[in-house]
């Protein structure tokens, strides 16, 4: 049998001496009592961009969604496997969030293939190219623009991204009815890896900004 990775190994026997120590009874109380996070938080799976460690959460307080670029796909009840929909679901109908944060992040590798005409499919399924679509019409437009540099390209199509991203999540009847009623909130936040800087979506004119912390 396969060694399990070592360094997984360390950093639980860090974790059970360090943080779930720390945080004992609260793990025993999320055990008893299930789990009751306030705030969904969608986000890449870019290893640098974890949103529990940017938000300084503790367990239980967070409901994650995480996928190639933090990005949400339309409404389609069509019989498919929809795992970021059904996550959405859960936490939404279950859960009853109060909140939902589409956060993406600078130097998304997924947003650079996106802009990258000629990139090759990694396999013959080429999941993240069909997935990437969802930002295609973005995409094109932006990466036309030969006034902008390509750094500058990718920043601007992370944060197209995000609010398209928020415009998915309201052709979900659910959200856009608790939306509409003041039950639930919509933002985007972008954070920027090099820097730790985090850039929040105004809800009104839709520009990023970075709050007074």
């Amino acid at each position: 049998m396969k060694s399990f990775p070592i360094s997984l190994l360390d950093g639980y026997r860090n974790f059970m001496s360090g943080r779930y120590a720390d945080a004992r009874d609260r793990y025993r109380q999320l055990a008893e009592n299930g789990q009751n996070p306030t705030t969904l938080v969608i986000a890449c799976c870019d290893s640098r961009a974890a949103p529990e460690l940017i938000f300084d959460a503790g367990p239980g307080e967070l409901f994650v969604i995480r996928n190639v670029a933090n990005m949400v796909p339309p409404y389609e009840p069509d019989g498919h496997f929809h795992s970021t929909s059904a996550a959405l679901e859960f936490a939404v109908q279950a859960l009853k969030v109060k909140n939902i944060v589409v956060m993406g992040h600078g130097r998304c590798g997924g947003i650079r293939a996106a802009l990258d005409p000629d990139a090759e499919p990694l396999s013959p399924g080429d999941f993240i190219g069909r997935w990437m679509s969802l930002v295609r019409p973005a995409a094109e437009q932006i990466g036309s623009n030969d006034v902008m540099t390509p750094a500058e390209r990718q920043t601007a199509l992370e944060r197209v991204s995000i609010r398209n991203s928020i415009s998915n999540l309201r052709t979900f009847p659910e959200i856009k009815v608790l939306e509409d009623e003041g039950h639930l909130q919509l933002h985007g936040a972008w954070f920027d890896i090099s820097t730790g800087e985090l850039w929040v979506m105004d809800s009104g004119t839709l520009d990023f900004i970075r709050p007074e912390i």
